[in-house]
């Protein structure tokens, strides 16, 4: 007998590992659903003459088995679960009455109240997963999970842990500037921090959002003025953590990503501590994108460097080999190089690039006060101090500079 739909369901969580699941339908339903049942360990046999390629995929990888047929009587043999997503609702009737017959709960896609369970939204978040039942209404179930999580997420819903968890220090990167670029794992771990040490280029808006009793230390480093030297970054960051305290180390762009973010995990893993490091998403690609010029662009550049401005091509510290440089085809995208782009310009037009070559300047990308200024290698001294250019700027130079989203219009 099923259930009326009117009747609140009985919410379950299966276990589903190493127990056999059947999948009657290869479509749409069965692609956003089968990963799950993946995750969770279950034995899947797809039963579909035809599948998307993303099912498709996930059988060529040995995800799951998939017979080629339409649904026989006696495929729910011995099955734990079944999903029934079919276009033939005589098919999905017959299916739902053989797992009716043999005691197998059933989810059919295309008819709820027929179904003897239904899939709740699900999302995800720290070791907890958050499932909503609302009848047959999807949407609104799909509205109420995405709520939950997302307040998981940016520490807006408080669910305090009845059991401690374990001070951590992380090293996050918080993306280009603007405070939604940062990453869900970033803003999480910020929102569950005692100490932020954070950087001038870090997502500064954030820092308002944390509750008064974290402390936040100004790890700002301006060119050219006042600075907390890289050894006291890292004896705040071992100080904090030996005393007990959740650390994040809030970074602008990539940690990675000339960020010294390695000489920080080093100094850490020295002391015997370990951390955590969250990628971010790196201003060298971001910055350019959000000021509409590609990296990368089919007939136009098939490759893309990144490079670091600080130190000039004549200063015997650099590393860089700008006449290699010169001679690439591709894109070059320079970072903390503003006030050495005139030298730079000058060693790759000494090295052959052509100096008609275009480039742009993008200050404080992502952010409110974003500005792109146009260039050549051989104007683009004269156009920084004109226009007054000042860090921090991405600098970008190739023909994908050229480029824009409407160019080719119409």
């Amino acid at each position: 007998m099923v259930e009326n739909a009117e009747q609140p369901a009985y919410p379950v969580g299966l276990r589903l590992a190493g127990r056999r699941v059947v999948v009657i339908g290869g479509g749409q339903v069965a692609q956003r659903r089968l990963p799950a049942l993946i995750a969770a360990g279950a034995d899947i046999t797809l039963v579909s003459p035809s599948a998307t390629p993303s099912v498709e995929a996930m059988a060529e990888a040995g995800e799951i088995r998939w017979e080629r047929r339409r649904y026989e009587e006696g495929d729910l043999a011995d099955t734990w679960y079944a999903l029934v997503a079919t276009t033939d609702r005589e098919a999905n009737a017959r299916a739902s009455a053989e797992a009716e017959r043999t005691r197998t709960w059933c989810v059919r896609a295309d008819d709820a109240e027929a179904a003897t369970a239904w899939t709740p939204a699900t999302g995800r978040i720290e070791g907890v997963t958050v499932a909503v039942l609302t009848g047959t209404d999807p949407r609104r179930s799909a509205a109420v999970r995405d709520a939950i999580v997302e307040g998981l997420r940016d520490g807006t819903l408080a669910a305090p842990q009845h059991r401690a968890r374990a001070p951590f220090v992380a090293l996050v990167g918080g993306g280009p500037g603007d405070p939604d670029l940062i990453t869900v794992r970033g803003r999480r771990l910020l929102a569950e921090a005692d100490v932020v040490i954070a950087d001038r280029l870090g997502p500064r808006d954030l820092l308002d959002e944390l509750p008064p009793h974290v402390e936040v230390i100004d790890a700002a480093k301006i060119p050219y003025g006042r600075f907390m030297a890289q050894e006291a970054i890292n004896n705040a960051l071992i100080d904090h953590a030996k005393r007990g305290r959740s650390v994040v180390r809030l970074k602008g762009g990539d940690p990675f990503v000339f960020g010294r973010g390695m000489e920080e995990a080093q100094a850490l893993a020295e002391a015997g501590i370990a951390c955590t490091v969250v990628p971010g998403i790196s201003s060298s690609i971001s910055v350019p994108g959000a000021a509409g010029i590609p990296v990368t662009h089919r007939g136009v550049a098939h490759e893309f460097t990144v490079v670091s401005g600080h130190v000039a091509p004549d200063d015997p510290r650099s590393l860089v080999d700008w006449a290699s440089l010169a001679r690439l085809r591709g894109t070059l995208v320079i970072l903390m190089g503003v006030d050495k782009i005139g030298k730079i310009a000058e060693a790759l037009i000494a090295h052959g690039k052509d100096p008609a070559t275009p480039l742009a300047l993008v200050q404080e990308g992502t952010t409110a006060a974003q500005r792109r200024v146009d260039a050549t290698l051989a104007t683009v001294a004269e156009t920084v101090r004109a226009q007054d250019v000042r860090p921090p700027a991405v600098i970008v130079i190739g023909e994908v500079v050229r480029e824009a989203p409407d160019k080719h219009a119409g």
